[in-house]
């Protein structure tokens, strides 16, 4: 292995030295203590070291990194200490996650340092969302983003870089590519000669370098930085090196051909740096004895105050005891921005005042006057630039806001969603418009698993509104109608919204945008031409997890939202001879129980209807909650009016029979009868 020097001072020189030395000693102390029960698990970097060291100290400490957990070079480098690094990987409630997560998969703004989910893709696409941060603002920064030659078949990794691309950002993509994505070798990956043959296809720069020589690592990384900034273009980076232990210990290396992990023995990074530093007169023997041992001496200086844990079986532990409360209280944050707001429960709504309006005039007021509000909001969608929309909703916005502010994206939901959590990381707001609410699909992972679970994980909160257009009644068939908001319903972390009528939808968009946590905002497509109502010029919120009383009865209370709150409002005015009270739930998650309390008690028969299917739709979790917290004032069974188990049909008269609407009068006939 040939080193060049790069005309760096001495004490340069040996600082690469130390920092390559420091996590190799670390984990031969962790996996000592692995093998003694200590610790419950490890992924080791051993023979990778160069490439984080010399990634990480090419960058400046306050340029986002995206680490994986094979990085461990990446935080030392960062001067994170070992103490409380180690009670991260012994699941201590003092560590980084207070014990809610493993190993590196956690981050630290003060280190600017964002960890991975287990799904490995999901990173990329975030450095994306904190390079277009520091593109806005004009600062010479760029992001950094690992990942290895498995996750390059991920598609996330496609998108991350398309988005990159196509949006010119200084995004440095690096590919530690060492033969196996866990047992399966390169052969069996891709076929490509070499990844880095992929930049050229999404139309950047690539290289391929030695990723065991940490002077080229350095030197080649710090070049790209500059070009980087320079040209406001990513690079894609794939360091050829190998992982000499196994995916994680308990796997092992049985199915690495002996002869190739002698060969790859032979080019390890920290033992050839040492034999050219040796052989150029930088660092003597007895250095080398005496640096070893202050470091070593310095491990268990900061594994001390542990020292009686070491002693015991691997058991996470408490400094406090811990409660269902205490992890209930931080899922959400709860930093809000301040506002007026406007909102009721439990009781008739006041009048409202102001123009009528239609329901997509409404959303569109909102988001204008939260553009306006918020500096740092940023508009991204499919087409919702100078063509405004599908629906229209942002024309005209570009003219107004601009294009940085009102981006066209690529067809890529999981990485534009990815590329908003960045963004929250740098101060940004944001929103993305799904284009039809199903599309969402291809966007689950970073909803469910990167934005709900972050701030829950290490504190980072996710400021990120996604628009979902949904619904059905419009003739669009099966993957344009689709009621799916019971999927995030499900997610912990998440909120999710669903009005009903022009002044919530204005109200509750605007308070999106205030709340600084993920939030997905259903918009029925078809009551955006259909319903009007009075919704006030100015600037104005309602209170998000807050149901509305729509109208007021003592026979049967109909517990419903979207588009089932006109199906009830119709069927009343109908049928005066029942006098019905109808709660519009108006948030999904959170409920608002005491509302639904209030409406149970009142008139002891209740009827929960919603456009989604029937089966493992919200009705069933309202219901449950009733009938475990209600029962008592209950004159019959809670019913449930859903629309059909089925896809939903193209046909309309099919679509017609699909809704619940076409089933709610036997439901509320039943509940009289009864």
């Amino acid at each position: 292995m040939k080193f060049h020097p790069y005309n760096l001072s001495r004490e340069r020189l040996l600082d690469f030295y130390k920092n390559l030395l420091w996590p190799r000693l670390i984990e031969e102390k962790m996996l000592l203590l692995l093998r003694q029960g200590k610790i419950s698990k490890w992924f080791s970097g051993i023979g990778q070291e160069a490439i984080s060291v010399g990634a990480t100290m090419a960058l400046q400490q306050d340029e986002w990194i995206m680490p994986l957990h094979r990085n461990l070079g990446v935080f030392t480098c960062r001067n994170m200490p070992l103490n409380k690094l180690f009670k991260q990987w012994q699941g201590d409630l003092d560590g980084y996650t207070k014990g809610r997560e493993r190993s590196f998969h956690f981050g630290s703004k003060e280190h600017h340092i964002c960890g991975m989910i287990s799904h490995l893709g999901p990173q990329l696409s975030v450095a994306d969302g904190v390079a277009l941060a520091y593109k806005l603002r004009k600062e010479q920064k760029v992001s950094l983003a690992f990942t290895g030659e498995g996750g390059t078949s991920e598609g996330e990794f496609h998108e991350a870089l398309n988005v990159a691309a196509v949006w010119d950002l200084p995004v440095i993509f690096l590919v530690e590519n060492n033969g196996y994505g866990l047992s399966t070798p390169v052969s069996e990956q891709y076929r490509c000669q070499q990844l880095s043959d992929r930049g050229k296809g999404y139309g950047m720069e690539a290289v391929t370098i030695d990723g065991n020589n940490v002077l080229e690592v350095y030197h080649i990384i710090k070049g790209i930085r500059e070009y980087c900034i320079r040209e406001q273009k990513p690079y894609l980076v794939e360091c050829m090196t190998f992982r000499m232990r196994g995916h994680e210990e308990a796997s092992g290396t049985r199915y690495v051909p002996k002869e190739l992990m002698e060969e790859w023995a032979k080019k390890d990074p920290i033992t050839n740096y040492e034999e050219w530093l040796v052989k150029e007169g930088i660092l003597g023997n007895e250095e080398i004895t005496t640096t070893r041992n202050e470091l070593k001496q310095k491990i268990e200086k900061e594994l001390a105050p542990n020292s009686a844990r070491l002693g015991e079986t691997y058991a996470p532990v408490a400094e406090e005891p811990t409660s269902a409360q205490s992890s209930l209280d931080e899922v959400y944050c709860k930093e809000a921005t301040s506002t007026s707001e406007t909102a009721h429960h439990g009781t008739p709504s006041l009048k409202v005042e102001g123009t009528s309006v239609r329901f997509i005039d409404a959303i569109s007021s909102g988001l204008r006057q939260s553009l306006r509000k918020h500096p740092n909001l940023i508009l991204m969608g499919q087409d919702i630039a100078e063509y405004g929309g599908v629906f229209k909703i942002t024309e005209g916005f570009v003219t107004e806001f601009g294009k940085e502010r009102v981006r066209n994206t690529p067809i890529c939901e999981s990485a534009i969603i990815g590329t908003a959590l960045g963004l929250s990381l740098e101060g940004f707001k944001s929103m993305v418009e799904m284009q039809f609410a199903d599309f969402v699909t291809m966007g689950f992972n970073q909803i469910v698993n990167n934005l709900a679970k972050i701030y829950y994980r290490w504190g980072q909160n996710a400021d990120v509104v996604i628009r979902m257009p949904t619904g059905a009644g419009v003739g669009a068939g099966p993957f344009h109608s689709q009621s799916n908001e019971a999927w995030f319903v499900h997610t912990s972390g998440l909120k999710v919204v669903y009005p009903s009528t022009p002044y919530d939808a204005k109200g509750l968009l605007n308070a999106a945008f205030n709340d600084p946590n993920p939030i997905l905002y259903f918009e029925h497509k078809a009551l955006y031409r259909s319903i009007t109502g009075p919704v006030p010029e100015e600037y104005y919120t309602v209170e998000i997890g807050k149901a509305n009383q729509v109208q007021t009865g003592v026979d049967i209370s109909i517990i419903t939202y979207g588009s089932g709150v006109h199906w009830a409002i119709a069927y009343a005015a109908e049928h005066l001879d029942i006098s019905l009270d109808i709660l519009d739930l108006r948030t999904l998650l959170p409920i608002d129980y005491e509302a639904i309390r209030y409406s149970v008690k009142k008139t002891g028969k209740v009827l929960v209807l919603h456009e989604d299917s029937l089966t493992g739709g919200i009705g069933g979790e309202v219901v449950a909650w009733i009938a475990e917290h209600c029962f008592e004032w209950l004159d019959a069974p809670v019913m449930r009016c859903a629309s059909l188990d089925t896809p939903i049909p193209f046909n309309t008269e099919l679509e017609q029979t699909f809704l619940a609407k076409a089933r709610l009068n036997d439901y509320v006939q039943k509940l009289i009868d009864y």
